[in-house]
């Protein structure tokens, strides 16, 4: 039987139980695209005519990259800004992918560029060639190695940062929980969470662990965190027991496991054992419902930001 201890505003007590207070990404993200819509509507007033410009390149038709475009240019849409997809067959060569990214790198009209990933091809493509070929102020997904680098020297304010590490330090600012002299955890080293998700942390003051496939002791280490964001790609893999007491918990797991009560035979988890993390956290995201939609608004986040810096450089903008 867990201890009752006095939460406050971090989470309310069942019985004996303590019960997580959720952290919604649905809520958090619609207060992001609304604060972007005002933002949007100012650089009219500021400069008629204008829109802050994104562009979605995509490589073949995989209908999980469909559905997720489909997301990005809806809150585009919502906020005011321009989105143009572009999709290029799945026999488009390398050659062929980098030179739309360069003529979208010419464009001034167009101030964010995102490469759907995986490239979906016939023919082989180094990943890592094709997102450094955006560039760097462009890059409001935060994948080239010149934004990566400026994260990880702790330049934040002169990078992008990538988007789901990005929505998931928003997250854990909209719990009031200070990030500085914590003890976290991210548990996944990937390009695209874990790495940058550890830059992050480090650079907002927190003592930073990381963990991956190859940490032998991992409960052990969970068990230290007073934050903890997990984003290693395999279903419910962190249990509640492991999960420190009244500690911040973020899942950027989206997976699906069979679920006989549902019409598609497949139920959404995340990478956390909700049920049991939390009643031991004071915090803690749902899936779904959680770190997808800061994703999106992160995106477009950024996008915003550089559309703010193109009217800066081009000095179109009065007192900003």
């Amino acid at each position: 039987m867990l201890s009752m201890v006095r939460l406050g505003a971090s989470g309310r007590q069942t019985g004996r139980r303590t019960v997580a207070t959720v952290v919604s990404g649905n809520k958090t993200s619609k207060l992001v695209r609304e604060r972007l819509k005002q933002e949007v509507q100012q650089m009219k007033q500021q400069v008629p005519g204008f829109r802050p410009g994104l562009v979605v390149l995509q490589v073949g038709d995989r209908e999980d990259s469909n559905l997720y475009i489909s997301m990005k240019l809806k809150a585009a849409a919502q906020i005011g800004i321009s989105a143009n997809h572009v999709r290029l067959p799945k026999t488009a060569t390398e050659e062929e992918v980098l030179d739309n990214i360069e003529s979208i790198n010419q464009n001034p009209s167009v101030h964010g560029l995102i490469v759907q990933l995986p490239l979906d091809s016939v023919h082989p493509m180094d990943t890592e060639i094709v997102t450094n070929t955006v560039a760097p102020q462009k890059d409001v997904d935060g994948l080239t190695c010149i934004n990566a680098g400026m994260l990880s020297r702790g330049n934040l304010g002169s990078c992008f940062i990538p988007c789901t590490p990005n929505g998931c330090m928003t997250l854990i600012r909209s719990t009031g929980v200070s990030v500085a002299g914590k003890h976290a955890v991210v548990i996944g080293r990937s390009k695209i969470v874990g790495a940058p998700m550890h830059d992050l942390l480090l650079w907002n003051h927190a003592t930073v662990t990381s963990c991956h496939s190859k940490t032998q002791d991992l409960p052990e280490q969970v068990g230290r965190a007073d934050i903890l964001v997990v984003g290693a790609g395999k279903a419910e893999m962190v249990r509640g027991e492991w999960v420190k007491e009244g500690s911040v918990v973020i899942d950027c797991g989206i997976n699906h496991i069979p679920d006989d009560t549902k019409d598609s035979g497949m139920r959404v988890v995340g990478d956390i054992h909700y049920q049991s993390a939390n009643q031991r956290a004071a915090f803690i995201t749902p899936v779904p419902g959680g770190v997808g939609p800061m994703t999106v608004a992160m995106l477009m986040e950024n996008t915003v930001q550089s559309a703010w810096r193109f009217l800066q450089q081009q000095k179109l903008l009065s007192g900003r």
